[in-house]
């Protein structure tokens, strides 16, 4: 049932994508993913080529399913980890932060499928006619930086604007909201938040146990004033934020206090003072996995949500 064609256009089992994060996706949980029939990603950040080099090497030795690195377009070194993942033939590379048109044809030589994220119908109409091979719409549920519209808003509206496949993204953490996608017209589902309590993420285990307490409530957006605004888990670093945007500090003060911070967390565990990049569907996390469980049990109930969906149509009528 969960077979669309999204699965046809990256060679995977499931239409399920793992997101690309900073600090949070490397080999180990890539190949995880990609070995349970989803799409891993790696998460490049703002890492130099050579790292990333390294990773594709360490996810090929682990899996030899399809994969890709997520390259965000703002890194100092965007230009060079697009000259890797060309020489290295990397089967799919997602973007963010930008307008990937410039690389579309090397990356497609290459043997590659484009697929940049976006948080408006406007950009992801720009982005088809530049020739991607899908788009991911990601609502403002999500964590890390973000857009203005929902993911039950923005999907839909995207479908409608554009041919290309779509990934529905933001606030999606079970197989309800793996339904929920497909019914808005969506090819299938990226995850972020969800993935990082995957037994083979390599993330800091207070960062799991953080998002694992998490409550309905518990995300914040700070950074509005610099025109990057971020979601993460509420802590000491996101009050300072609100802090300083309540006395109005420029933005180059809230810029410098977000420096290294995602790091500080994600690696070195400082959930106080580290930035806790997760989506609202923290709270819908309860525990930690394998990520193959995780993808069997989103299948599974997603199936399931979809056949007594059925049967009640058909009730109906």
């Amino acid at each position: 049932m969960l077979r669309t064609r999204l699965c046809e256009l990256l060679g995977i089992e499931y239409p399920i994508v793992q997101g690309g994060m900073a600090w949070v996706s490397t080999a180990e949980l890539v190949a995880a993913v990609s070995e349970a029939g989803g799409l891993g990603i790696i998460g490049t950040g703002n890492a130099p080529p050579d790292w990333v080099r390294d990773q594709i090497h360490k996810t090929r030795s682990l899996t030899s399913k399809p994969f890709g690195v997520n390259v965000m377009l703002l890194s100092p070194f965007a230009d060079e980890v697009m000259r890797v993942l060309v020489e290295e033939r990397v089967p799919v590379v997602a973007t963010g932060a930008g307008n990937p048109g410039k690389y579309v044809a090397a990356l497609h030589a290459a043997g590659a499928k484009v697929i940049p994220v976006v948080a408006s119908v406007a950009l992801a109409k720009r982005l088809e006619r530049v020739g991607v091979d899908a788009i991911v719409a990601e609502g403002m549920e999500s964590g890390g930086h973000i857009g203005e519209v929902t993911t039950l808003v923005l999907v839909p509206q995207v479908v409608d604007a554009v041919r290309i496949p779509v990934i529905a993204a933001g606030g999606i953490a079970d197989g309800r909201g793996v339904a929920a996608a497909l019914a808005l017209g969506a090819a299938g589902v990226q995850l972020g938040t969800r993935f990082i309590c995957a037994r083979e993420c390599t993330v800091h285990p207070r960062v799991k146990e953080f998002i694992i307490r998490a409550r309905d409530r518990d995300t914040v957006v700070t950074g509005r004033p610099t025109g990057h605004p971020v979601r993460c888990l509420r802590n000491k670093l996101t009050r300072q934020f609100e802090e300083m945007e309540a006395r109005c500090a420029p933005p180059e003060e809230l810029e410098a206090l977000g420096v290294g911070k995602l790091r500080a967390a994600m690696v070195d565990g400082d959930v106080e003072y580290g930035s806790v990049m997760a989506g609202q569907c923290a709270a819908m996390v309860r525990e930690v996995k394998p990520a193959k469980e995780i993808i069997l049990e989103l299948v599974t109930q997603a199936e399931d949500v979809l056949r007594r969906l059925g049967r009640l149509v058909g009730e109906g009528q």
